[in-house]
Order: C-alpha cells, then structure tokens, then sequence
C-alpha cells in the first residue's frame, strides 16, 4: 500500500511538467507542420480566447469570483494594440491619419490620446497595464464594499455594456460599428504574408505557455492557497489577520492583464478588433469556455475555450440562428451538472471504478 502511494505521488510530481512539455511540443512543433495556413490563424484565434480563460480559472476557478466582463479587458488591449499598429500602417501609406479618421473624422488633428500610440513600446505596455489599472480602480471600490456573488457578476457585465455603447459612438474616433479593421502590419511584418502568420502563432502559442506558467506558481504558492481560503471561508480569513477584498483584487487584475494581452495578440492574428468582440455576449462566451473545460483546471479550462471557440466557428454556420441557445445550454449544463468540467470526467470515472459496492468489493 505505501509503495502505490509512493508511485503515485512520484506521478502526480512530474504530471504538470511533463505535460507542460507535451502541449508546448505540440503547439510549437507539430501544429506548424501539420496544419494548413487557414487553419492555424483559426488556433492562433482560439488561443488568445484561451489565455483569457486561464485568467478566469484564477479568478473563478480558483478565486470563486465570476468574471462576466473580461471583454472590458480584452477590449481595452486589442484596442491598445490596434491603434499603434493603424497608426504604423498610415505612416507606412505616407498618411498622418489612419484611414477611418479620414473617411468619418471632423478635423485634420490626430486626437490627443491617440498620439501616444505611435510608440510600439507604450502600446505594449499599455495592452496589459491599460486593463489592470481598470481592474485595480474597479475591484479596489467593489472588493472595499464586499460587493460579490451576483451583484459582482451583474456589475461586471454593465461594464462590458458600458464599454461597448461607448465605443460605438465614438465613430469618429474608435471606428464605431466597424471597430479598427484592416489591419495590415505588425512591427514591421506584412500580415498578409503566411510567414508572419506562422510568426504571429507562434507568439501567441509561447504566451500561452508563459500564461499558463505563471498561473501555475500563483495556484501553488501561498497566494493561490489564500485565495482559496477566501473563496471558502472569506470571515475566517479576516479573522486571521488577511483582508480577503486586497486578495480578491490581485487574483482580478491580475486576471485583467492576462485578458488584455490575449486582446492585444488578438488584432494581429484577425486583424479587426470591434465592439461586437467586447460586449456582453463574448464576456460569457470567455466564462463558458473555462466552465466547460473546467475551471479550477488550467489545462481544463485552456481546451474548453478552444473546444467552445471551435463549437462556436462551426456550428454557427450550420444553425446561426439556434447557436446562442446551444452556448447557454453548455453552460448551465457545465455548472448545473458537471461543476467541474470536462476536466473532472477522468476523476469521476475512476471514483466510480473504485468505488466499494454493497458486497463490499469494488465496482
């Protein structure tokens, strides 16, 4: 008995690595070889909506907190990215404004808030402090006031409104409607060349991994143990010392910033960044994704957001219409019936296994 139990623990200890090198091996090494050019800029799509689900996964998963606005976060830094690289295509063109300015714009001056974007430093920068520094003064007022469960839930979705109607009326100046289309460059990199594609996979796969690398230490370090003790048990931990609110608000922007970059590497893999990307619908899109995965689960959570996004390219075209109920249905199926996701399956199956049954034997 305690040489199996020995066995397993020396599993368990080398299962997260080994199978962090096996996805590494396979987005990074097989999936460039195998895949044609159509269908790795659709994983390149999924895979920005899946570093958005691992944020979710520490704020829900782990945190218990349900984040229905991340496409606030996802907006602010697709919009970040997309402003710089519309600004690099006009000066690339030998223009001083990008092209909406001048087909909807009132003036001949660049606004004074988009003037710092011309720098590709700032824009980086701001693609993740953008988002967190929103997050930080949003959760800083709601975390202070104990505001959480559905009153959360409720708040963050009228943020993503918010935003949403905001940025639609601003045709003049954020593209309205239409958003920032067409973009061209990235860097100095054609999009339209299929090298720089495969490049720009490429980047979003490695910030994946790093993503998912730095969730991982968060849910095993003393933090993630924190910020399941609040989750659980919020008056105890006070009663300890810690103020669960400043707990709550790292796991939110840090969960922020990974939303934003997901934005940011967004733009250049489909080169459009709109309000209909930002709003509501795939504020729940993001949360059904890492439900159905399994969202205390960060593999889990990664392959439901591209398993949904898939479902969601596919079965759209098929019944456009009937898609929005059948992404509902996934979701209170997730939570209503598999709490823990797909992910959870394997453990229920081998409880199931082993679990005594009347005659005391195993079933």
């Amino acid at each position: 008995m305690t040489t199996t139990v020995t066995s397993r623990a020396r599993l368990a200890r080398f299962r997260a690595p080994g199978g962090f090198l096996l996805g590494a091996v396979l987005l990074l090494g097989v999936a460039p070889l195998v895949l044609p050019d159509f269908r790795l800029s659709l994983l390149a799509k999924y895979l920005c909506y899946a570093i958005v689900a691992v944020g979710v996964s520490l704020a829900w998963g782990r945190g218990g907190l349900l984040v229905l606005g991340q496409g606030v976060f996802f907006g602010l830094g697709g919009y970040a990215m997309a402003m710089h690289l519309k600004l690099a295509d006009a000066t690339a063109a030998g223009e001083t404004l990008p092209d909406f300015m001048q087909l909807y714009g009132t003036s001949d001056a660049l606004p004074w808030w988009w003037e710092p974007f011309r720098s590709p430093l700032f824009a980086l920068v701001m693609t993740v402090v953008l988002p967190m520094a929103v997050a930080a003064a949003l959760g800083f007022f709601v975390f202070r006031r104990r505001v959480k469960g559905a009153y959360f839930a409720i708040l963050s979705q009228a943020l993503a409104a918010a935003l949403a109607i905001w940025l639609v009326g601003q045709q003049a100046t954020t593209g309205g409607t239409n958003g920032l289309t067409d973009i061209q460059g990235f860097f100095g990199y054609d999009l339209n060349d299929p090298v720089n594609q495969r490049m720009v996979y490429l980047v979003i796969a490695a910030a994946l991994l790093l993503v998912m690398v730095l969730a991982r230490q968060l849910f095993v370090s003393r933090f993630g143990e924190l910020l399941v003790a609040v989750r659980d048990s919020e008056e105890r931990v006070r009663f300890l010392g810690y103020n669960p609110a400043n707990v709550k608000l790292v796991a939110y922007v840090v969960a922020a910033g990974m939303a934003g970059l997901a934005g940011a590497l967004f733009v250049p893999a489909v080169g459009i960044i709109s309000p209909a990307l930002i709003g509501i619908v795939p504020s729940i899109g993001f949360v059904i994704g890492a439900a159905v995965g399994g969202r205390a689960s960060l593999v889990g959570a990664v392959l439901g957001a591209v398993a949904v996004a898939w479902a969601q390219s596919t079965l759209s075209d098929a019944f456009p219409a009937a898609w929005t109920y059948l992404q509902g249905l996934l979701f209170v199926v997730a939570v209503g019936f598999l709490p823990g996701g797909l992910a959870s399956l394997a453990t229920l199956l081998r409880n199931r296994r082993t679990r005594p049954d009347s005659s005391g034997g195993a079933v």
